[in-house]
């Protein structure tokens, strides 16, 4: 069953304060891989599923949403495992390959057989394992600011670009995001999108989040299990649906050369597209990215 909760409609760029004030938009939830899903959702036409990251929700989505939605397509916003208002599982895994098994049983929980892809960090990282493990149900996989990890060459540099890894995957990670009223989050996106001079409130949705019990723990648990147990097993292999990897020119966590190295974890067809702005370049420059994101759905998704 799926529960509904409504709020007026509002500008895009009100909601981020507002929400954390406990204002929210309509959301529906759903069972998929065992854990009740919540999700938002606009327009019909195609599947298309949008996947966050960290430090992010569904919320991020709502301008490509309504692009998604006026351009003829379903567009469809979860939040991942853990983050509210979606279940925090009792099983405890936040690894690659569970986000994307997610991902693949929200597929036919939501009445369709097949769904073009989008996914933002975390939310790349799980579009990538769900492109391996059910190929069959992706149409299209679309990715943003993180290339396909084990294409990735170590350098000192990425190390030092993701030394978040550490301070959020040890012990005491979601206590130390949790200080000053979530001064990390605030600090994160500034160093992965430098040039961004990043609107008032575009952070509280996440933080209003990551205050109802047990979210952070959650979010930080993904980072816990990466150290923890490495790669997952799917991303040794290689991918042959269709793939479109957006990159930031600016992006303080990864390079834009590191997509261009990826291109050995694909064996279909593999396209990098560079776009202005940082790790958040869809929220810095959301007209171009839209105009970008479209054309490609229109060469592989209208189908």
């Amino acid at each position: 069953m799926c529960r509904l909760r409504r709020a007026a409609h509002l500008p895009a760029g009100r909601w981020p304060l507002l929400l954390a004030r406990g204002m929210s938009e309509e959301t529906r939830t759903v069972e998929a891989n065992g854990l009740r899903i919540a999700y938002l959702e606009q327009g019909q036409g195609p599947l298309v599923l949008l996947v966050h990251g960290f430090p992010d929700t569904a919320y991020s989505w709502r301008q490509t949403m309504s692009a998604l939605a006026q351009a003829g397509f379903r567009a469809v916003a979860y939040f991942q495992r853990g983050y509210h208002p979606t279940a925090i599982p009792s099983d405890g895994r936040y690894d690659s390959d569970t986000l994307g098994r997610d991902l693949l049983a929200l597929i036919p929980a939501l009445g369709a057989e097949q769904a073009i892809v989008v996914g933002h960090d975390w939310g790349a990282s799980a579009a990538y394992s769900a492109a391996t493990l059910g190929p069959e149900r992706l149409r299209l996989l679309v990715t943003l600011a993180v290339p396909h990890p084990a294409g990735v060459r170590p350098t000192l540099r990425l190390l030092w670009a993701v030394r978040h890894f550490f301070y959020l995957g040890l012990p005491g990670g979601a206590r130390r995001a949790r200080r000053n009223e979530f001064a990390y989050i605030d600090e994160l996106v500034r160093r992965w999108s430098p040039a961004w001079q990043v609107p008032p409130g575009e952070t509280e949705a996440v933080k209003a989040a990551f205050r109802q019990p047990g979210c952070l723990e959650a979010a930080v648990g993904y980072y816990r299990d990466l150290l923890r147990k490495g790669l997952p097993c799917s991303h040794r292999g290689r991918i042959a649906v269709p793939t479109v990897a957006f990159a930031g020119e600016t992006d303080g966590a990864v390079g834009s050369e590191a997509f261009y190295q990826a291109r050995t974890r694909f064996s279909g067809p593999y396209e990098v597209i560079r776009l202005p702005g940082g790790h958040f370049m869809h929220r810095e420059h959301p007209e171009q990215f839209h105009r970008e994101l479209l054309r490609v759905l229109d060469r592989f998704g209208r189908a």
